[in-house]
């Protein structure tokens, strides 16, 4: 099948390393997909964290529980749906390195932007805190909301979420492994 995404000339296609991929559950995989090809559609170089919330909750019913309610949840996505239709213009162009979470040394994630690229990894330590092998779209939720200074938080800010309280539920509701 033919990838439909159109590609923008002087543009490389994000990508990501297989590492990543092996630490993650099929969903997760898919909101990766998901958030790639928004990138691309968006013109951005670099998958940044907004477009891994916006992905996420398209995709995964757990993310989208972990919110306090229908209001909230359409509120952010309205927002996201404005950042992807020209809201985001002035993040074009921009490497998102909000430099709250250390970004892992040689993290090798070509089309990902720093704080992206923290997030996964955070979500993948997240998993693993939890005796999982595999992390999920809840662990790349926390793994956000824990980097106040991510374009992800500041979509959830605009959009009226508060951040550390979503940051809460998802530890409340997290089963101890």
């Amino acid at each position: 099948m033919q990838n439909r995404t159109p590609r923008i000339p002087q543009q490389p296609a994000p990508n990501h390393r297989a590492e990543f991929d092996a630490g993650l559950t099929v969903e997760l995989a898919a909101v990766v997909t998901g958030a790639r090809r928004r990138a691309l559609r968006d013109g951005d170089r670099q998958i940044d964290t907004a477009h891994l919330l916006h992905s996420l909750i398209e995709s995964d019913p757990e993310v989208r529980t972990a919110f306090d309610g229908g209001p909230q949840l359409t509120r952010v996505l309205g927002y996201l749906v404005q950042r992807s239709i020209g809201y985001g213009l002035r993040w074009q162009g921009a490497v998102e390195d909000s430099g709250a979470l250390p970004v892992v040394a040689d993290s090798g994630a070509e089309g990902w932007s720093p704080s992206a690229a923290s997030a996964m990894v955070g979500a993948y330590r997240r998993a693993r805190s939890l005796g999982r092998e595999r992390a999920g779209g809840v662990d790349l939720l926390a793994a956000l909301t824990a980097d106040r200074e991510c374009r992800a938080v500041e979509v959830l800010g605009r959009a009226g979420v508060d951040a550390a309280l979503l940051e809460d539920r998802i530890v409340e509701a997290s089963p101890q492994g």
